[in-house]
Formats: structure tokens, sequence, C-alpha cells
């Protein structure tokens, strides 16, 4: 088998070549997210209320997918740099079933959790019927996230991240064309946002499931005599574990700040909702760092599994520098232009209000969060995802949250409900302190004793 461009190509042309589609097509997955919470806030507020504060459930079952597919990703590409096959197919097998277990689980919370978990932040009735229809039918389909995601990372661990653009952004496009129909069309409102959702997740997953049987040679998926591998599942979880965790954090976390919110800010609800518009606007600077951190892992472990010090480290360098240019470009938009942002999600007078102090202190912390982020990624390249649970556990739960509620306590006594916000550009800069640390640690340990 001829060698794997990951081994030979220039980094410069080889991070580009790789993560420049996964950005595109993440930017389109933001722009879908943005897109279905538009058609929602067309409905009326209280919808746009529902999605938002059923995000961190949704978010949790995105965690589970990503986090599981971190864990076959980077153990893949570091199985193809260590020329071993045959454990790179096994472990692409074992990722598929582990997703279809995952999709079980959350099957069963949708029939049965979604009520409670709507009822538990809010007593408004409309808010609560709404976010569990929409609720309900996103878990209760959701092997078509599960799937869609476990076979575009088998495509990612063999470099062939243009395919992955495919995928994501038919499955895109598919759910903006379908939103307006279902929602105002068929006049289903929110539930016909959640039924365009799940349809463009299937579609994304068959075409993924045909791609990779059809234009990934380097992985061949046999079903007939497989037998889970408990040895492999835990290697898979060793990695994934703490990258589930990580993101399963930052919906606790959503819920927690949604309980302060309307607890104790003017506005209640309405506050919750402009927290909900930030993580659909954050998505927008995100989406294209995680798309080239999707992109850098299999770079990273495969170059690793190689022993390439020089061409890991150049790798770690410029992705540092790529994720922070956007980490500054998302500054500039939330200082600049709060209120043209927020008014994509027809804000009421009272959503601006709140909205447009939020937007510019909150966005000041991007300036922070490209470091964090993309090491973030070289410690999950690495089998280090301990690290990247680490800073995200002290970044919301142990500093964000608190503060968050400290200072809306604080703020309500003053008079100044605008203090909450800055829970984030503080929370910002302890994440960076442990990042840097655990960053420190990763290379004394791991990447200065490769030979090459």
């Amino acid at each position: 088998m001829e060698q794997n461009k990951m081994g030979v190509m220039p980094i410069n042309k080889l991070i580009i070549n790789m993560s420049l589609p996964m950005m595109i097509s993440m930017l389109v997955q933001a722009l879908y997210n943005i897109v279905d919470s538009v058609f929602v806030g067309m409905v009326n507020e209280q919808s746009l209320t529902a999605v938002s504060l059923s995000f961190p459930a949704q978010n949790l079952m995105i965690a589970v997918a990503t986090g599981t597919g971190v864990g076959v990703n980077a153990l893949i590409s570091r199985s193809l740099g260590e020329r071993n096959f045959e454990k790179a197919n096994r472990l692409s097998e074992n990722g598929v079933f582990l997703a279809l277990c995952s999709a079980v689980v959350f099957f069963f919370f949708g029939l049965f959790g979604a009520e409670p978990f709507m009822r538990s932040q809010t007593d408004v009735e409309y808010i609560i019927e709404q976010g569990t229809a929409y609720l309900r039918i996103v878990a209760c389909a959701s092997f078509g996230i599960f799937l869609e995601i476990i076979f575009e990372r088998l495509l990612q661990a063999t470099g062939r991240t243009t395919l992955t653009m495919c995928t994501q952004g038919i499955g895109a496009i598919i759910n903006i064309i379908f939103d307006p129909i279902f929602i105002f069309v068929f006049k289903m409102g929110v539930t016909g946002a959640a039924i365009a959702t799940v349809a463009g997740q299937i579609v994304a997953f068959i075409i993924a499931a045909i791609l990779n049987a059809k234009k990934n040679p380097e992985i061949t998926l046999n079903f007939k005599k497989f037998r889970p591998d408990i040895k492999l599942i835990g290697q898979i979880y060793r990695i994934g574990v703490p990258s589930i965790i990580m993101v399963a954090i930052g919906s606790v976390m959503t819920f927690c700040m949604n309980k302060i919110l309307i607890l104790y800010t003017p506005g209640k609800e309405t506050a919750a909702t402009v927290f909900g518009a930030f993580f659909k606007l954050n998505s927008f600077i995100c989406m294209p760092i995680f798309g080239l951190n999707n992109g850098v892992i299999p770079i990273i472990a495969y170059n690793y599994g190689a022993q390439q010090k020089q061409r890991l480290v150049q790798t770690v360098k410029l992705v540092v520098i790529y994720a922070e240019f956007f980490s500054l470009l998302g500054v500039l938009l939330f200082a600049t232009i709060p209120h043209i942002l927020l008014g994509f999600f027809s804000a009421s007078p009272a959503m601006l209000e709140i909205g447009v102090p939020a937007l510019r202190i909150i966005g000041s912390s991007f300036a922070l969060a490209g470091i964090c982020v993309s090491l973030g990624a070289v410690f999950q390249a690495l089998g280090k995802s301990i690290f990247s649970m680490i800073v995200s556990l002290i970044r919301q739960l142990f500093v964000l949250t608190p503060v968050a509620y400290f200072l809306a306590q604080y703020g309500m006594k003053i008079g100044n409900p605008d203090l909450v916000w800055f829970s984030y550009p503080l929370a910002e800069l302890s994440s960076l302190a442990v990042t840097l640390i655990c960053f420190a640690y990763v290379y004394k340990t791991i990447i200065s004793k490769i030979k090459n």
C-alpha cells in the first residue's frame, strides 16, 4: 500500500488539504444551526426559548458521538502510521457498534426523559410542550447523528476529509431546505424543525456509509463474524471518554446557566433565549476551529505513530496560529455588530437590550480561546484527552458556573445585570493557564522523547 499523504505531504499544505474541507463543512453545519433557530424564532420567541432549553440534552448526544469518534479517529490514524491495517479495521467495526449502542440509549431518553428534562428548567407550559416535542424527535432518531459522525471519522482517519465535507454539506442543505417546509408549509412549528434536523442527519449517515464502502480502501468493514472487542473498546474510550465528558460538561454548564439566568436576571426566559442565540452564533466562530482540529488530529496521531517529531511539532505550531486567527475574528464581529447578529433571530427590543452587551462581553473571551481549543486537539491526538477534560472541567464547572452565579446575584443587588456575562472572560483566563501547564507536561513527557 502506498505511503499515506499524512506522512509525506508538506505540513502547511497538508493542514490546508485536511482541514479546509472540514472547516467548510462545519461552517455549513453552523449555518444550518443558525437557520434552524432563525425559522423557529419566526414562529415566536417562546418557541426559540424551547429549542434553547433543549440544547443541553441535544449537545450531550453530540458529546457521546464526537467523543467516541475522537477515540476511533486517533487510534485508526495511529494504527495506519504503524502500518497495522488489521487493527484499523477492527477499530472501525467496534466504532460502528458503539455508535449503535449509544443511539439505543438516547432512544429511551427521548421516550421517557424529554419532558422531565424540560420541566426541570421552566414552568411555562408552552415552552415545556414545544421543547419536549423537539427533544423527543431528535433523541429517538439519534441513530442518524451517531452513525453519520462515526462513518465520517473513518473517512477523516485516512485523510479523506473532502468526502466528509460532502456528507456534512448535503445533510445541512437538506435540513435548511426542509426547515421552512415543515415549519411553515406543513404548519408543524418546532416539531417540523426537529424532523428537518433528523432527516438531514439520516441522509448524511447513508452517504457517509456508501463513501466508506466505495472510496475508503484502507479500511474494510466486515460484520459477518463481528464480535465486540473489549480491549479495543477500552482503548477507544480511554481517549474518547475524556472527550465525551469535556463536551458533556458544556451541557451541564448550559443547563446551570439557563437556571441562573432565569432566576437572577431581568427578562428571565429572554435572558436564556439570548444565551441560546449566543451558542448558535458562537458556532460560527468555533466550528472552523473545530474543523481545523478534526483535520490535524489524524495528522498528529499519524506522525506520532510514525515517530516523525519535526512534522508533529510543525503541525502544532501552525494549528495554534490558524485557530487564534479565527478567534480574533470572532472578537471583532461580536464587538462591532452584535445588534445585527441578534437580528437574525427576530430579536425583540427586550432581547436586544440584554443581548447586545452580553455578546460584546462574552466575545472578548474569544481572544484566548484559539490557543486552548487547538492545544486540546493535540492532547486528543496523543492519547491525553484527560487533559482536555481537566481544562474543560475547571473552565466550565469550577470557574464559569460559580462565578456566573455570584455575579448574577451581585449584579441584581447593585442594578447591573450585565455583570453575569463577565464570567466568560474570567473562565477563559483560567482555561489558558491550565492548558499551557498541561501542554508543557505533554511536550516534556511525549513530544520531546520522539527520536526522529
